[in-house]
């Protein structure tokens, strides 16, 4: 995954994460395994499921906008 932070195979109840999380803040990984989780419920980004969002993860609009400023990838790791 080179663009993507994480896709969920409804049909499957599968969710695949992009590797790169591991090297962002953990709130942001949080984040996506409840989106891709939200989407075995809402397959769709409808108000539905920003309001399942809402429920699991209050002030999730904020972690998004975080995790869509960082880079996909990184060569750096942080040593912190």
């Amino acid at each position: 995954m080179r663009t993507k932070w994480g896709t969920c195979n409804i049909a499957a109840k599968r969710i695949w994460l992009n590797l790169e999380l591991a090297k962002k803040p953990v709130h942001c990984l949080e984040y996506i395994i409840v989106h891709e989780m939200v989407h075995l419920l809402e397959r769709h980004h409808n108000e539905r499921f920003q309001g399942l969002m809402d429920q699991f993860l209050p002030g999730w609009k904020g972690v998004r906008e975080e995790l869509n400023r960082l880079p996909v990838g990184s060569l750096i790791w942080d040593s912190q």
